[in-house]
């Protein structure tokens, strides 16, 4: 086999046992991977020079297909409630076909890490058989510097074919695609799909496995710091504006998406970021727009016109469009992915039902209730015969991607926070004025006006009042926002409509906590909203 690039030579492709490629590319520069991106039909370039793929069939992850290998290591560790199991034997018999496969084909590798943290990185290689792939996740993820190549020795490996198709029955999944992760051994397979995030979130699964014992807590989230030092961490599902709020001109973005909070303060996962695109605008989102006609940006299933100017109005393909980037395409971008301690943490959720005040302060035990059930709401229409908003509730904000317990992700955050002090905030990026259909979507610039005074400890003085049914407190007036507006159920037309939605959601919470209730002391039982309108 032919092995090009800068690579550690006692660490070749053949370590991982890919023994047989035609050729294969280290560590190849995005104009390189470009080149060869084009030259090999897997995608092409827009008016303003960024690369255009598109995936297929899968326009998402495929969480049904994702499998962790159950030996006596992870057995008793993994929340298998949550997460599926394969056996080794299946594993073995994927990795060796998988193996069988790549033989006589061309291979990108990219040797990268996860985590600025220098404690806690992960070394990580990333081997697959797109080019178009291999800039994406070199895109994402940090790059060592170029003399480091030569040593570099990854502790997680993912192979990723996306032209392979699994055997169910061979290999003890669910389909022709497969996302199997063999969490102790550091290797990850993905076969049947051309979605690039797989490989972005194999590499949070493994983080969010290997760093709750070390006391360090992984979060999905986006954080940005102030000129002050004052550090600021956002969860929340897609679709709640947790890249679009972090992107504040006025505040250096550490990351938009994945991140771990030690001993030593915030730290990102990852060296770039990956933004949806559906609706993006100049006007609404600049730092953003900006990136995606920068050259090396990848636009994934993002349609173009005839001139190849890219429509992000335009769902066709799905409403999953994205764009990966380095981080250092946004000007006020962290060089170091590094952050003090959180003074604050916001909790984004975009509420269609249209009850959720647009933001509130929430104490440390509600602050792990709304953690553990991570709720947003889907819209209607959606789907054939779906008439009204439906509840999501994605524990600690990213369920899929969560291999261990909830309980143990939430009580590492309570105790982070109440060591350093830090106010949390739910804030509603969805409905106000009725429910999806009904009311509007939630302003952004009243919500960047919120979240401003929130961030600098202003509101934190404000005059209070408790949410009859969350109990949460809701400031009465916030500067620069339509007081109207903080009252949820005065924007209803039909205010008895709104105690009967309100009553519905109230319902969903409870229903949804049940299976945590036993993992959560008294005072996070006592945050439940049920229990404080009965009282």
């Amino acid at each position: 086999m032919a092995e090009h690039g800068i690579y550690n030579l006692a660490c070749p492709v053949a370590a991982q046992g890919l023994n047989a490629p035609a050729s294969v590319f280290y560590n190849l520069l995005p104009a390189a991977l470009c080149e060869a991106s084009l030259a090999r039909g897997e995608a092409v370039l827009t008016a303003d020079g960024a690369l255009r793929a598109l995936t297929g069939q899968h326009t998402g992850r495929s969480a049904k297909d994702k499998f962790i290998v159950i030996d006596d290591a992870t057995r008793d560790d993994i929340w298998w409630d949550n997460n599926k199991a394969m056996t080794p034997e299946h594993f073995a018999l994927l990795r060796a076909d998988m193996l069988a496969h790549a033989d006589g084909r061309e291979l990108y590798v990219q040797d990268l890490a996860g985590g600025a943290d220098a404690e806690s990185r992960l070394p990580v290689r990333v081997i697959t058989e797109y080019a178009w792939h291999a800039l994406f996740i070199r895109n994402l993820l940090l790059r060592p510097e170029r003399p480091a190549l030569e040593s570099f020795i990854p502790k997680l490996t993912i192979i990723n074919l996306p032209s392979f198709a699994a055997d169910p029955r061979r290999h003890g999944c669910r389909t022709e695609t497969v996302i199997a992760c063999d969490l102790e051994a550091g290797l990850v397979l993905i076969a049947g799909t051309s979605y690039a995030g797989e490989m972005k979130k194999s590499v949070f699964t493994a983080l969010n496995y290997a760093l709750p014992p070390a006391g360090v807590m992984p979060m999905h989230c986006s954080a940005n710091v102030g000129p002050d030092g004052d550090a600021a961490v956002f969860f929340g599902l897609s679709g709640t504006g947790k890249t679009t709020l972090s992107a504040d001109p006025a505040r250096t973005l550490i990351g938009d998406d994945e991140h771990g909070w030690g001993e030593n303060g915030l730290f990102n996962f990852e060296g770039g970021c990956y933004a949806k695109t559906i609706r993006l605008s100049a006007e609404a989102e600049p730092e953003i727009f900006a990136t995606t006609k920068r050259f090396g940006t990848v636009l994934e299933n993002v349609v173009l016109d005839g001139d190849r100017v890219p429509d992000f109005d335009d769902g066709s393909l799905t409403e999953n469009t994205r764009c990966a980037y380095p981080l250092d395409f946004i000007p006020n971008a962290s060089a170091t992915g590094l952050a003090p301690h959180p003074k604050t943490i916001i909790m984004l959720t975009a509420d269609a039902f249209g009850v959720l005040p647009p933001i509130a302060r929430l104490t440390p035990d509600q602050a792990m209730y709304h953690f553990l059930s991570g709720y947003t709401a889907k819209v209607a229409g959606t789907e054939k015969g779906v008439t009204e908003p439906e509840a999501t509730f994605s524990t600690c904000f990213g369920a899929p991607f969560m291999p261990r317990h909830p309980a143990e992700y939430g009580n590492l955050l309570k105790a982070l926070i109440a060591r350093h002090g830090v106010t949390c905030w739910l804030v509603n990026t969805g409905w106000t004025g009725g429910a999806y259909g009904v009311g509007k979507r939630m302003p952004i610039r009243q919500t960047r006006a919120m979240l401003a005074e929130a961030l600098s400890g202003r509101l934190n003085d404000a005059e209070f009042r408790a949410d009859p049914y969350f109990g949460f407190a809701v400031p009465v007036a916030v500067p620069g926002v339509d007081t109207a507006i903080l009252n949820p159920r005065g924007t209803w037309a039909d205010a008895a409509a709104y105690d009967a939605q309100a009553a519905k959601l109230v319902d969903m919470f409870v229903a949804n906590f049940a299976k945590f209730e036993a993992h959560v002391d008294a005072g996070v039982a006592a945050a439940a909203p049920h229990m404080l309108v009965a009282a």
